[in-house]
């Protein structure tokens, strides 16, 4: 079974609280990601952080410059 995202909470400190369709629920510490790249760069503004999106089928997260972040690498990675 593929691992989904059903939905997604932004909390402070460039954290994002996942909730997968298996139940699993993980918080996911960003400040790592971020660095000074093109796309990772934008991330350091908390306001565009915040615009953070679910892909429509739940495989994976965005932002509007196109980074992005499978499920299976925030669910099984992340710690």
């Amino acid at each position: 079974m593929l691992t989904r995202i059903n939905k997604l909470l932004v909390e402070d400190g460039f954290k994002i609280h996942l909730f997968f369709s298996d139940n699993v629920e993980k918080i996911v510490d960003f400040k790592p990601f971020i660095g000074n790249d093109k796309f990772t760069q934008p991330l350091s503004d908390p306001n565009y952080f915040k615009q953070v999106k679910i892909y429509e089928n739940g495989r994976g997260i965005y932002w509007p410059n196109s980074y992005d972040v499978c499920p299976d690498f925030l669910k099984n990675f992340c710690d």
